[in-house]
């Protein structure tokens, strides 16, 4: 098939290289030059501008948008009287699944038909794959179909596709699913992005515990400003994190990309010195909160995940002010000095 691919970011250029590996056509269009040129070195057709880009494709065109979420509203206003009835447009970045719903009725009118798909897989996803949820109109996912098989884990149509017993016999088993209707594939991203959270918080805070379980070997302040340490022979414990990480790898249940990915950052730097502790959100970890409020379903864990990347930022510095203005009020407590 040949495709028209919208920004050439670090995954939108894996996609378009994994995509002519797998024998597809591509043109390629970013606001950069330099990433233009680059893919085209790469076997793609550069164009210039969003019309040229459209000029080289053939009818029903094909267009996937892979920007951030804040411009792809941009990028489909600029598109929109390029293409005709028929054409395709595909958003394969991090969009709320509220303005995916909106979008398709927009594009409606124009016969335009609008196919969201959370992508997953990261800088990876050239050797990988990437796994793809899918949102969108049967028949219209079911023509690009070859496009989400070729850039999936799998690499290629499922043989069983159109008599599988089993999600893991069809695309699910490939590392794609048409999950449902117009939003729906941007819908399981956002759960999916959600969970990542936690998980991620989850390595952090254990591997957190494992890196102070030599608190009992630390002389410590007896005053009423200190809770005291009950049996400090109880953390007597000088632990190798960048090692314990490693060996979870190797047959652990905890075992995950996430795991890999956390050892060789401790691997290429155990004191992670370069880093701020910053954690930034991208949206998805709060619309899944939100969504979990709205349909009343309890979501603990993520919650608290996306709580602890606010509390990163200094969110939470003046209810700690708070909390010490109220201690001082009072206990007379006056805060400790690091």
């Amino acid at each position: 098939m040949r495709i028209g691919m919208v920004g050439l970011g670090r995954m939108g250029a894996n996609m378009v290289r994994r995509l002519i590996k797998g024998g597809h056509e591509c043109v390629a269009y970013d606001n950069s030059a330099e990433a233009v040129k680059a893919i085209t070195a790469q076997g793609a057709k550069g164009a210039k501008t969003l019309a040229e880009l459209v000029d080289g494709l053939t009818a029903p065109r094909v267009v996937w948008v892979m920007v951030p979420a804040s411009v792809v509203d941009s990028v489909i206003a600029q598109l929109r009287p390029l293409l005709k009835k028929g054409d395709v447009i595909i958003d394969g970045g991090n969009s709320n699944y509220h303005d995916d719903i909106r979008r398709a009725e927009e594009l409606q009118s124009a016969g335009i038909h609008y196919v969201d798909v959370g992508t997953s897989g990261g800088v990876l996803g050239f050797e990988n794959g990437f796994s793809l949820m899918i949102g969108g109109e049967k028949d219209v996912v079911a023509s690009i179909e070859p496009i989400f098989a070729t850039l999936s884990p799998g690499g290629k149509m499922p043989e069983k596709a159109s008599s599988a017993t089993t999600p893991a016999d069809g695309q699910a088993g490939m590392g794609y699913l048409h999950c449902g209707p117009v939003g729906a594939g941007h819908f399981v991203k956002m759960v999916h992005n959600g969970i990542e959270y936690g998980i991620m918080a989850a390595y952090a805070e254990g591997l957190n515990i494992l890196k102070h379980a030599d608190a009992g070997t630390q002389t410590r302040e007896a005053d009423a400003e200190t809770a005291p340490l009950s049996n400090p022979k109880y953390f007597q414990y000088n632990l190798d994190i960048a090692a314990i990480s490693e060996v979870w790898r190797h047959g652990s249940i905890i075992s995950s990309r996430l795991l890999d990915l956390t050892a060789a950052a401790l691997a290429s730097s155990p004191k992670l010195e370069e880093f701020g502790g910053r954690v930034s959100d991208s949206g998805e970890g709060r619309w899944t909160v939100q969504a979990a409020i709205e349909v009343g379903v309890p979501a603990y864990v993520l919650s608290a995940a996306l709580y602890s990347r606010f509390e990163s930022r200094g969110r939470a510095e003046f209810a700690d002010k708070l909390l010490s203005a109220m201690r001082l009020g009072f206990g007379g407590h006056h805060e400790k000095k690091d």
